[in-house]
Parts: structure tokens; sequence; C-alpha cells
């Protein structure tokens, strides 16, 4: 076993020196250069993750010229989709979530409409499989998890019109101005894509051990602050909808109680993953408050609707 691992790592080290030779021989010059900035941050050859300088070399390209954004958008999904190392996926999304958080408008626009259009699955990894050996099987579970994650990450940002870590995100007394322009289905929409991110965070992988790995605790750290985030986002609607609970229809009301049960489910599963990181009581206190509001207007309205189901029937048998 340790000399099969061993052979991976020199095979992976060979694959990319032969990579970068590769680039060095090309006749695409500018194409080649962006590729080298890419293959020297997704090394086979270390288990950590990308250092500083590699990203901010990835970071770097997005404040050239739109072909040169999209050459390195290109370039990292052509890296991630070859390879079938467990490692060099994920620093490939490490990459991208570094990209999503610190990267230039133009970086993240060519980002979010690969291939086509961002959104569920646009990284195709639901089938990424690095059978090398067993801690490699349970590795690639960390892929698919992470991929979801930033999938989701980028769905939240079409659904909110703008990303979590932007200026706008940061602004809650513009975000409150705005949730309080908006109709009761599309703070549920909102909401209820904010919830789904939290779900999927919940849902990581039972190899919790493997956040020994410096890779993998970085990956962790960083899906924790994305988290954070979104918990506040989670906050602003839950407050805004609680004050409109009263006005909500039956059917959104349920839909409301719906979403705020699915958060309250997840998140013991998160506290498990995070270690506590990034836990926001106040939210707990409000969606539990919320919960229990709600539960009484949507018993008497469930109530009051068998009450005219009730005198209708009564009335068309009188007549």
């Amino acid at each position: 076993m340790v000399c099969q691992k061993k052979l991976r790592i020199v095979l992976g080290i060979l694959k990319d020196k032969a990579s970068l030779i590769k680039t060095n021989l090309s006749t695409k010059r500018h194409k080649s250069s962006v590729r080298r900035v890419i293959l020297r941050a997704t090394t086979h050859r270390f288990y950590a993750p990308p250092t500083d300088n590699r990203i901010a070399a990835v970071i770097a390209l997005g404040h050239g010229s739109r072909a040169t954004a999209c050459a390195c958008i290109q370039a990292l999904m052509d890296r991630l989709h070859r390879t079938s190392n467990a490692y060099v996926a994920l620093k490939c999304l490490y990459t991208i979530h570094n990209i999503i958080g610190r990267g230039s408008f133009i970086l993240k626009d060519q980002l979010s409409v690969y291939p086509c259009s961002g959104g569920r699955n646009f990284l195709n990894l639901s089938m990424f499989r690095d059978d090398s050996d067993p801690e490699m099987w349970e590795m690639s579970t960390w892929v698919r998890w992470y991929g979801g994650v930033l999938e989701l990450n980028l769905m939240v940002s079409g659904v909110l019109g703008y990303h979590l870590y932007s200026s706008s995100a940061k602004n809650d007394g513009n975000k409150k101005d705005k949730l309080m322009a908006l109709w009761n289905s599309d703070l549920l929409n909102e909401l209820d894509v904010l919830v789904n991110f939290a779900e999927h965070v919940g849902n990581a992988p039972h190899s919790l051990y493997l956040q020994r790995k410096s890779l993998v605790y970085e990956v962790v750290r960083s899906v924790s602050e994305n988290y954070r985030l979104v918990q506040r986002e989670i906050s602003l609607r839950v407050a805004e909808l609680g004050l409109r609970m009263m006005s909500l229809s039956f059917g959104e009301g349920t839909r409301f109680l719906n979403s705020l049960n699915r958060f309250e489910d997840c998140k013991d599963r998160i506290s498990v993953l995070l270690v506590n990181r990034n836990r926001n009581d106040d939210l707990r206190d409000l969606v539990q408050e919320t919960k229990a509001k709600l539960a009484v207007i949507m018993d008497e309205k469930k109530q009051w609707k068998m009450l005219s189901i009730t005198m209708g029937d009564g009335t068309g048998r009188a007549t």
C-alpha cells in the first residue's frame, strides 16, 4: 500500500512536468501561459492547499482582458474534469472558491456562465471517483460535496442578485429596503435556495477525520465562512417574513414553515462539521420564535378554512 502510494505520487509529479513541458512547446503562447498558472496551483505533488502566491497568480488573470479571464476558467475546468486524482480535483475546487470570493467581476462572470449557464450540477462532479486506494475513495466524497457547495454558492448569488462576498451583501440597510419591496413568493424563493445551501453543508461526508489533512481543513474553513454569510441572509428573510405572517396565504405559510423546519433539521449536523464555528445563536432563537408564532397562526387559518368548508357544505345542502 505504501509503495503504491509513493508510486502514485511520483507518477503525478511526472504528469505535472509533462503538462508543463507541453505548454512550453505550444504555439498558442497566451493560452499556454494561462494554463501554466493553473497547473502550478493544482499540482499532484503536495496534499496541502495551493499557496497564497499560486492563488494570487490565478486571481491576477482576471485583471486583464475578457479573453484572458475566459482562458483561465476554461483551463481550470479542463483541469478539473480531466483529472482522476481527488487531491487535484479539490485544489481546482478550492481555486474556484477563491475566484468566487476574491476574483474580479470579469472572472466571476466567466465562471457563472460556464459552459452556458451556471447553476446546479454545472461542475458535473456527481460521478467523480478516485478508487486508487480507500483513502482516495473517501476523498472523492469530499470532492463531490465541495462541488455541490460551490454550485449552490453560485445559485444563491444568481437568485439574490449579488455575490455573498460583494459590497452589496455587506449593506444590511439597503438589503432590508429591498426585501420590504419584494413579493412574498420572491422572499420564499430566496429563503428556499439559502436553506438548500445550509442543507447541503450539513450533508458533509462522514469521514470528518480527514480534516486532519490541511487541504480538507482549509476547504471546511472556507465553507464555514460561506455558511456564516448565508446565515445572515437567512436571518434577514426570516425577520421580514415574520412581520408578514398574518398576511401570508395558507400555502405561503406552509412553505415558510417547511423552510424553517428544514433549516432546524440540518443545524446540528452543521455544528458537528464546523465544530460550532460561526454559530449564530441569534438566528436559532429567531427561527424558534418565528416557528412557534407561525404554527399558531397556521393552526388558526386551518380551523377557519375547515369552518368555511363546513359552512359552505351546509349552505349547499340547505339550498
